[in-house]
This record gives C-alpha cells, structure tokens and sequence, in this order.
C-alpha cells in the first residue's frame, strides 16, 4: 500500500492521494533476567487483547526471538522477547511510549532496545494484512532494517530448516550488519528476522547477492515453502537502548540518496 503527500497548484490534496503524516514503525526488544521469565511469558498472554485496543495502534505484534540459526526449538532464547507496532502518525508512537503496558517489561527487563523506523518498500502479508504505509519518493540516505516473516507449510518444515544455517552463516559474516535477532509468533511454523544495516547498499548486498541467500530464494521459489511471507524495508530514524550490553548506532539520517535499490530484501 503506498501513501503520499503531495498537493496541487493549490495546497489541496487530491483524493486520490490524501494529506496524511508519515507512518511510524517501531520494534523493541527486551531482555530480562532468568527470574523474570515466568513474568514475560504472562505479559505475553495478557498484553495482546489491550495492544488491540491502543488508539493510534494500526497493527501490532508481541514476539518470542531466538538466535535464528535454525528456526527450531532449540534456538528459542526465553530471555528476549520482542514487540513490533505500527502507528498512523509519530504523535501517536510518541504517546504510546507511556504506555502502561510498556511501562510494565520495563518493570522486568535488564535491557531494552527500541528501533524507530518509517518504510521503505513492503511486499506480501502478515496475518492476512498489509499493514505498512509506504511514502513516495521512498528514497533514504542511512541506517535501514529489515523485516522478513513466514508462515511456512507444515509440508516444507524439513526442507526450510536444512536451509537456514548456511544464510544465517552468511548473514552474521557480512559487512555492515547492526544486529540481528530471530523472531516468531510461535515455537515453529511462523518465522521471520530482524536486521539493522548501517546503509541500503549493505542489506542489498547480502540480499541480491550472497550465494546462501540466492540459493534459498530460488528453493523458495521451487519449493512453494510459506502458505504467507512478508519482505519489508524500512529507514532508521532513530535507535536507543543496547542490545547484548552494546548501543547500536542510530545515525539521525535524511532522505535523498537510494536505500541501495529500494526492494525488499
């Protein structure tokens, strides 16, 4: 879905087009201490229904994470869990950060990391909804994120997992790479990946041009693995917080130069 902002002669805005302010994406993660994780586990249960329900909150999802080495079990990581939302305007991100549902896993966490973002490109579907607003021109010059998330077939389980370890080996080697985490709405079958990048040229390299990378997107193609899959691209406005103990770099960033090629990785 694309949403712009230009006006005629007149200041007016077309119908067609509608004046609207830029969508805002945010992504958090938060650590916390192994006596805390029974208490994770139930703001997990108990915060989705009032996250539904949050004005300004367009779509929302409370995340489990992992290494991402595998997308099995085993890479589970019970200490970090994850939220990801999305917000009509940056009024409402910023009243949001208020929340007493925030306020809460701060309550419980050791660390937390919040990514502010707005997108770049977004293909596919989560849930059955596209739920990121694009602006035009979707042009970036600094740090940007990527999004990937999959519903895969029940059918495909074994033939998706012998795949992940090669590009999870080639994703953690390669030049420019912030950070990256697994992330899932369920123990298996629902798997995705959040990256940070300091530039668009980076993410597209490993994107379009790894060897690991290409091979899977080329099985996915064959093997018709994910019943849903979303790609998204985003550009980083602002980054706080650490993640294992590090800040990652933020880089306030301006638009004007291409986000590598614009695609979704």
């Amino acid at each position: 879905m694309v949403r712009a902002t230009r006006t005629d002669r007149a200041g007016r805005c077309p119908r067609t087009i509608g004046c609207v302010d830029n969508q805002v994406v945010e992504f958090r993660v938060w650590r916390v201490p192994t006596d805390k994780v029974p208490s994770a586990i139930l703001h997990m249960a108990r915060d989705r229904g009032p996250l539904r329900r949050t004005p300004g909150v367009t779509f929302q999802k409370l995340l489990g994470t992992g290494s991402g080495q595998s997308f099995t079990l085993r890479d589970a990581d019970l200490h970090h869990w994850a939220l990801l939302t999305v917000f009509d305007t940056q009024a409402d991100a910023d009243r949001f950060a208020d929340n007493e549902l925030l306020q809460g896993w701060q309550r419980i966490c050791a660390e937390s990391l919040t990514v502010r973002m707005t997108p770049l490109s977004s293909r596919g579907r989560w849930a059955g909804r596209e739920p990121f607003e694009l602006q035009q021109p979707a042009r970036w010059h600094g740090p940007v994120a990527a999004l990937t998330r999959g519903r895969v077939k029940a059918s495909q389980w074994r033939a998706f997992w012998q795949a992940v370890p090669p590009v999870a080996l080639d994703l953690n080697s390669r030049a420019g790479l912030l950070m990256s985490i697994g992330i899932g709405e369920a123990p298996v079958g629902l798997q995705g990946t959040f990256s940070l990048w300091e530039s668009g040229q980076d993410l597209s390299a490993f994107a379009h041009r790894g060897p690991a990378h290409q091979q899977v997107i080329s099985q996915t193609r064959e093997r018709d693995w994910y019943a849903e899959e979303l790609f998204a691209r985003f550009a980083v406005q602002r980054v706080s917080g650490t993640f294992h103990g590090r800040p990652i770099p933020g880089h306030t960033a301006t638009g004007g130069a291409d986000a590598g090629d614009g695609s979704a990785p």
